[in-house]
């Protein structure tokens, strides 16, 4: 089985960096992986993409060697099976707002004894059956890995209990749902900095991963301060804005138009 490279930077201690995606783009994979990124983020929840464009994306990252974390647009058991068998290495669930529902995903996304996923053995994940042998399903929970996005302030409250679910890796502080619940709230509720230093010391008391989004130099430093490990520094559709306006900017000095 494929080892992850998100695990392997979590289990050493360094940062792993990700790069966001949601349109079918082989290409951005590759150019992903060859500039250093270790895992991909494929955005299911607010883009619509078949499951054969799915399952080719998994494809190219496993020829690429690199992660790829499926942020499904449900957490409909089998439908999260099937993005693991498809070649995912890692799956993201949003709004998780208690232990109960972290738990849940537990059970649907680790094989016995830690959860209680159904096995199949002729995906991608073990190619094709070829890597099948009485080490997949320990393996497949050892390389694979689940992150719980906190994007709501009873998330936040819940920090700490959702850290503590065996299984649980990540805690990714999704601010853009988070910030707008926090502006509509009409009782006292932490900011957002205050939320990602409180779901820091969740991660950092239960030995999991915080993470986070920043696509600029401070907004990194200032994550990276946080106590992020995993961190989302990249888009294509950021890097087709700045490519568009850049070269428009260029075409202006040097065209005089």
């Amino acid at each position: 089985m494929r080892r992850s490279k998100t695990l392997e930077k979590i289990r050493a201690g360094k940062m792993v960096a990700v790069a966001g995606l949601g349109h079918f783009h082989p290409p951005y994979v590759t150019l992903a992986a060859h500039y250093g990124y270790d895992c991909i983020w494929l955005d299911l929840e607010h883009r619509a993409m078949d499951q054969r464009e799915t399952q080719a994306l998994a494809a190219f990252c496993h020829l690429a060697d690199i992660d790829l974390m499926i942020r499904s647009p449900s957490h409909e058991p089998t439908k999260l099976n099937r993005c693991l068998e498809d070649g995912a290495t890692g799956i993201m669930l949003q709004m998780i707002d208690t232990p109960e529902q972290a738990e849940r995903a537990v059970q649907y996304l680790k094989f016995p004894p830690l959860g209680n996923r159904g096995i199949d053995a002729a995906g991608l994940d073990c190619n094709f059956t070829l890597a099948v042998d009485d080490n997949y399903t320990s393996d497949a929970n050892r390389e694979t890995f689940i992150c719980a996005q906190i994007e709501t302030p009873l998330g936040v409250e819940n920090a700490d209990a959702i850290a503590a679910v065996e299984g649980i890796d990540i805690l990714l502080v999704g601010t853009g749902d988070l910030g707008l619940r926090i502006r509509e709230a009409t009782g006292p509720v932490l900011s957002i900095d205050e939320s990602i230093e409180r779901t820091a010391a969740a991660t950092a008391a239960h030995g999991k991963t915080l993470g986070t989004i920043a696509i600029d130099s401070d907004g990194m430093k200032k994550r990276h301060d946080q106590g992020t490990g995993f961190l989302v520094s990249a888009s294509e559709f950021m890097a087709l804005k700045n490519n568009l306006e850049g070269n428009m900017k260029l075409f202006k000095d040097v065209c005089g138009e």
